[in-house]
């Protein structure tokens, strides 16, 4: 693998080479790396290593995930079937944004299945999450009808599918068409209703959001086990929370919410910590007492956890919250996209986005190296189909926002 990046090499050097990382130190407990002048403040003075030391996270797994992050968008020209000067204009369209872990090789399935099966005359464009936010502002933002939308669309996260002002309001006009053809459950998800009962969406995999405990900052507390414990005053400015990643903190927005109203949103605001600075926390002993008890994340990332470290995953005993990874097929074109829907719905995808994602996937015969009980905090499709997604999530956020700043419970 190509050495993009070194241990001494500082955040800001490696962010400003490689906007793509961004997403992933903000999963990893850097918040602040979002905004450009707060990266310029403090990533100066921060090397990765003292980072990496700083949240006890393993160096050589995380350097390995920056590179695998780094490489799915420099080489993406070469493992993408769609390119330019080879577009089918009557081909079909299929548009994916991929969890950065398992992007390069779900690309390197893909081809070897478009060329095992002559495929040929499918436009394919499989970005990473991660940097694939402009594209959809690109591509989305001025769709007028239907006809403009990609044939197959995959993505993670509620906000891009259920958008009543975009791709949500072509539901109702019966466009879409769940192409999945499982007929059992995984032993994972059965009786846990993740099929849609519209018949539109489909769902391949989930990311669950876990807990990663920093035990040397507990200072007496028990460990919080549950979303319900987070809302307790005493983990108040104790909590990171994957802001940055959308996809996944809609979720967990979401999913407060309906649980626990607009107080539990509120608390969970306050259970933040306003300020990370890395800089100030290694030169202040005050910041230092402020470094995060818990850390959200997702279920992946506890791979970044060193082996018998201060750092201890826990799986909430009220259930993983999760965003699912959907698949979006039009349903004119079905007989067509079959092939590729049956491919993304396979066993070998589900197990690559399990086995080395930590996505557990739908796919009934896939081990997904969980216990059939482990609890999940799942949204439910009567919520989904009868809310609009983007006004809830707007107003979550707007509670989150406020409580975060000060504002009163």
């Amino acid at each position: 693998m190509t050495e993009y990046i070194q241990a001494t090499d500082t955040l800001h050097s490696i962010a400003d080479r490689y906007p793509e990382t961004v997403a992933v130190f903000m999963s990893n407990g850097f918040p602040q790396m979002e905004d450009a002048t707060q990266r310029e403040q403090f990533g100066k003075m921060i090397t990765l290593d003292a980072a990496l030391a700083m949240k006890n996270l393993n160096r050589e797994t995380f350097i390995s995930l920056l590179h695998e992050v780094i490489s799915a968008e420099r080489n993406s020209a070469d493992l993408t079937l769609a390119r330019p000067e080879a577009i089918n204009e009557d081909g079909l369209n299929v548009v994916g944004l991929l969890p950065c872990p398992i992007r390069i090789p779900l690309l390197e399935q893909y081809n070897s299945f478009a060329e095992e099966t002559g495929l040929r005359g499918v436009n394919t464009e499989l970005k990473a999450a991660s940097v694939g936010t402009q594209w959809v502002a690109d591509n989305l933002a001025g769709i007028t009808s239907s006809e403009e939308l990609p044939d197959l669309f995959m993505s993670a996260g509620f906000d891009l599918f259920f958008d009543l002002e975009k791709i949500g309001r072509f539901r109702e006009q019966g466009v879409f068409a769940d192409l999945v053809q499982y007929t059992d459950e995984n032993p994972l998800f059965a009786g846990r209703d993740l099929r849609d009962p519209s018949g539109n969406y489909s769902v391949i995999s989930v990311v669950p959001a876990i807990f990663l405990i920093n035990t040397a900052e507990l200072k007496g507390r028990e460990i919080p086990r549950s979303w319900v414990d987070l809302l307790e005053p005493e983990w108040e400015r104790s909590v990171s929370l994957p802001v940055g990643d959308f996809d996944l903190f809609n979720a967990i927005l979401l999913n407060i919410h309906d649980r626990y109203g607009d107080k539990g949103v509120e608390k969970l605001g306050r259970s933040m910590l306003l300020s990370m600075h890395p800089a100030q926390m290694i030169k202040s002993n005050r910041m230092k007492q402020k470094r995060p008890s818990v850390t959200i994340m997702p279920y992946f990332f506890t791979k970044t956890a060193k082996e018998g470290g201060t750092m201890q995953p826990i799986w909430p005993e009220d259930g993983a919250i999760i965003s699912p990874i959907f698949m979006l097929a039009k349903k004119k074109r079905g007989a067509e996209l079959q092939p590729i829907v049956d491919f993304f719905a396979s066993k070998a995808v589900g197990e690559t986005l399990s086995h080395q994602g930590l996505f557990p996937s739908l796919h009934p015969e896939v081990d997904n190296k969980l216990p059939a009980d482990a609890p999940m905090m799942w949204l439910g499709w009567d919520k989904i189909l009868k809310n609009d997604l983007s006004d809830e999530i707007a107003r979550c956020e707007e509670l989150f926002n406020r409580s975060v700043q000060g504002g009163e419970i």
